[in-house]
Parts: structure tokens; sequence; C-alpha cells
């Protein structure tokens, strides 16, 4: 690579990390001051308010990783054209493209990082910043689920009508076990707890049934303790559940979820191929704020600056739109997930072809 490759890649990777060392106190200024009052309330111990963090900190720069990468290019971009160093770079016989290299040499650098961040980090950074959020500060928010129907293994069946997280209760349980399609036996309770201390379960009304050729087997007791081969979060998956799992478990976590017939496919789905689509976004978005900021306007950079935070806005609003529009619909989630990029390389194309002219 030449001085000038050099020069351009520093300026690339040096202007995007302090970017997000600037906006990141902001962001924890602000959350503090929303959160203070109900951490002074609740009496958090100061190890996992620090914890929570650190944590928010990787959450809060991977969430707004395509703002922070598109502003921090069109700010040095722009003020490399204001001091007419790409006017001088051109005109010494450097093409437009060969012009490119250092961006598309650093957008590699930062999609390298980000797919690392969003296989590995980002995962147990989610973990702790929700689990924290859920433990002190939406206490009073019922994690509950309402007609559960689940398949545990490749012969059983669960259901309860609804079950609640905060008390590990649910109602109207029922287990069946099928040897082909064929019944044999039956569990029924009232109601069921989860009993954290002994990892099992207590039903009440309890009767099970089990089916013979001529007669059935009828078992009934008021109250049973008794273990089975599925968990608490089988019968009310956490919300962020995939969003902290690393690429292989959440592959597990999908399969796993398919077979059960969940309804929640798609939304582990858009988690999944988010890990793929963030990065390739950093080549897009470089190309975007390139082809912007690289021409010398009247108005100087708070024009550049203007026009790229608007597009990296209407990006996160279409990643977020259509991510949404997955998780409640049936649009596939493969196409929801990589239509901006979709729709954002085509415009990048454009405006980079307008920019060599």
């Amino acid at each position: 690579m030449k001085i000038i490759d050099w020069y351009i890649l520093k300026r690339y990777l040096g202007t995007f990390f302090v970017m997000i060392m600037l906006f990141i106190p902001i962001g924890i200024v602000i959350d503090v001051a929303e959160k203070i009052n109900k951490i002074l309330e609740n009496d958090i111990p100061l190890a996992d308010v620090l914890r929570y963090y650190a944590d928010f900190t990787v959450y809060f720069a991977n969430m707004l990783f395509p703002i922070f990468l598109f502003i921090s290019i069109i700010w040095f971009t722009s003020k490399l054209a204001s001091n007419t160093e790409i006017v001088a770079i051109l005109s010494s016989g450097i093409s437009y493209t060969r012009f490119l290299r250092p961006y598309i040499v650093g957008a590699t650098f930062i999609s390298l990082f980000a797919l690392l961040m969003g296989f590995f980090i980002v995962p147990k950074a989610s973990l702790g910043y929700n689990d924290f959020r859920y433990k002190y500060l939406k206490r009073k928010e019922v994690r509950e689920t309402q007609n559960v129907f689940k398949q545990i293994s490749e012969n059983e069946f669960i259901y309860v009508s609804n079950f609640s997280y905060s008390t590990k209760t649910g109602y109207n349980f029922t287990l069946e076990a099928f040897d082909g399609i064929d019944l044999k036996s039956k569990i029924e309770a009232s109601r069921i707890v989860f009993n954290d201390s002994t990892k099992d379960y207590t039903l009440y009304n309890y009767q099970m049934r089990i089916v013979g050729e001529k007669d059935d087997k009828i078992e009934k007791e008021p109250e049973k303790t008794m273990k089975f081969d599925f968990d608490v979060d089988d019968l009310t998956p956490a919300i962020y559940a995939a969003e902290t799992m690393t690429l292989s478990e959440l592959n597990q976590f999908i399969e796993k979820e398919k077979m059960r017939g969940s309804s929640n496919i798609n939304a582990y789905m858009v988690v999944k191929y988010k890990k793929y689509s963030v990065p390739v976004s950093a080549f897009i978005l470089t190309i975007i704020a390139v082809a912007v900021s690289s021409m010398k306007r009247r108005g100087g950079m708070g024009v550049n600056l203007a026009l790229g935070i608007g597009l990296a806005f209407t990006y996160i609003f279409f990643d977020k739109i259509f991510g949404t529009l997955a998780e409640a619909s049936s649009i596939n989630p493969l196409f929801a997930v990589w239509f901006p990029n979709i729709v954002f390389g085509i415009l990048a194309v454009y405006l980079l072809n307008n920019a060599k002219r």
C-alpha cells in the first residue's frame, strides 16, 4: 500500500472508533438520567450497575453501528474534499476506483470486527443487558405466554393454557406420549409449578392415563412432584432469547424450536440473518458515504453531514421496519433482513457511478 492508502485508512479507522468513543458516553449519561431513580429505589449493587453499563456499551455500539460508520466516513472524507486533497489525489492520475481501495480495506476490517462481535461478544452483552433490565427495572412486568403447545421430543407433546414466568406457574397442563399415531399415555394437571431449588415440577390435581389394549390404567393424586425433559424457558422463552446466543447455540436453538413447532421461528431467523447482513452493510454504507462526501459542495461539510445522517437513519428505519414485519407476519425473514442492503446496494452503485463522472 502507498502512503496515501495508509493516510486514508488510518483516518477511516481512527475516525470511526473516535466517533464511537464520543457517542457512547452520551448514551450512558442519557440512560443513567432515565434510570437513576429506579436504581436508587431498588438499591442495586454498584458492581451490577457497572456490569450493566459495560454490557450497555457493547449493546449500544452494535445497535447504532451503521450510523457511527456512516457519519465518521462522511466527516473525514468531507474534510479531505474541503481541503482539496481529493482533487489533488485524482489529478495525480489515480482513478476514482483506485482512490476507493483504502476505504474498502477499512470496510473489510470493520466488517470482520462486526462479524466476530455479532457471533461471540454481542450475545453475552445482550444477555447481561436484558437480564439486568428484567431483574431490577421491569419487575412489575409479567412475562407470560398463553396456549403453549410444543413438541419436546420425537413422541412427546406438552400444553399449558398459560404460564407466568414470574411465579413459575402454569395452568391446564397436559403431556401426551405417542407411539406413531397411537396415544400411549397422558398426564394432566390443573396447575404446574416449577421448583427452582430441586429443578423439578409440582403438579396439582394430577392425573395420568396409560392406554392399554383393552383397559386404561388411571392414576390420580392431589399433588405429585415429577421431573420432565423440558425447561421453564420452553414454556415461556424470553423475547430476547435469540439475541443472547452465539451462532452455534442459535442454530441449535432454531432447530429445536422448529421441531417443537414454535410460533416465534421468524423472530429467531431474523436475529440469525442479521449477524451476516450487518457486517455486509459496512461495504455498502462506506461506498455511499464516500460517493456523497467526496465532492466539494457549496454548503460545505454541513450539507454532507445532513445528507449522510438522513441516509443513515433511513437505512435504520428500513432495517427495523422489515425486521418487525418478518417477526409479525409471513414475510420471508431472509428477504426482510437483506432488503435494506439490496436497496442501499443499488443506491451505492448509482451514487458511485455519478461520483466517478
